[in-house]
């Protein structure tokens, strides 16, 4: 094998790694992250939001189309 093949099966090893730990990193972070999950928060904004939108809808009916 030249310097070049070397070469290339060291970048395609090194790039195959990064990507592995990239996506390693990741899968953990996104684990996290979901152990702190606050749907009854989101559920509750989202329902706020929904009543809103509703209110100006029923006090401008002409805005509908």
């Amino acid at each position: 094998m030249d310097i070049g093949g070397i070469s290339l099966a060291l970048i395609e090893i090194v790039g195959v790694a990064l990507l592995g730990l990239a996506l390693l990193y990741a899968v953990m972070r996104t684990r996290s992250r979901g152990k702190q999950d606050n749907t009854a928060a989101t559920e509750r904004e989202t329902r706020e939001r929904y009543a809103e939108e509703e209110r100006k809808r029923k006090d401008h009916p002409e805005d509908d189309d």
